[in-house]
């Protein structure tokens, strides 16, 4: 039974050493480790690296963050507190994109980073294509973003 259990383990370590030695070498992902041990394209310092970055957590803050080599989502709807303000104030939004101003219009423009000499230009542009972004009496917050996005990337 021993060398059973012992002729398996090896088999899989094996793999995994065989696996990796062909694997991309920036396969370990965004964090801190990534930086500490950048341009190290061997196995130990990946090996080292993927566990920095799960061992301490600081992966996950740099994901959240967009720091540590990691990058933050460029779609409106995986933005947190955009996503959460749109979804908790539907109704006053969807009032003031109709009248193509407003103060919830104005924390949406905020929220997206829209220069303030910009906001007009959107505000007007959202205005025009209200049919657009609410398509529904049941349009989810979500397709609100993404109609938003739409709305805005197109010319």
């Amino acid at each position: 039974m021993k060398k059973v259990a012992f002729f398996a383990v090896a088999v899989v370590v094996g793999m995994v050493f065989v696996g990796a030695s062909f694997a991309d070498q920036n396969n370990t992902g965004c964090g801190l480790g990534s930086i500490v041990f950048e341009g190290k394209e061997g196995l130990v310092s990946q090996t080292c690296a993927a566990t920095f970055n799960g061992t301490f957590g600081n992966q996950t803050f740099g994901i959240t963050t967009g720091t540590s080599n990691c990058k933050q989502h460029e779609t409106l709807w995986a933005n947190e507190r955009l996503n959460t303000f749109v979804a908790d104030n539907m109704d006053n939004l969807a009032r003031d994109i109709a009248k193509g101003k407003g103060e919830y219009l104005n924390t949406l423009a905020v929220l997206m980073e829209v220069p303030h000499a910009e906001r007009a230009d959107l505000y007007a542009k959202l205005q025009n294509n209200f049919y657009r972004i609410y398509t529904s009496d049941n349009v989810s917050h979500i397709d609100i973003l993404k109609n938003i996005e739409a709305v805005v990337s197109s010319s």
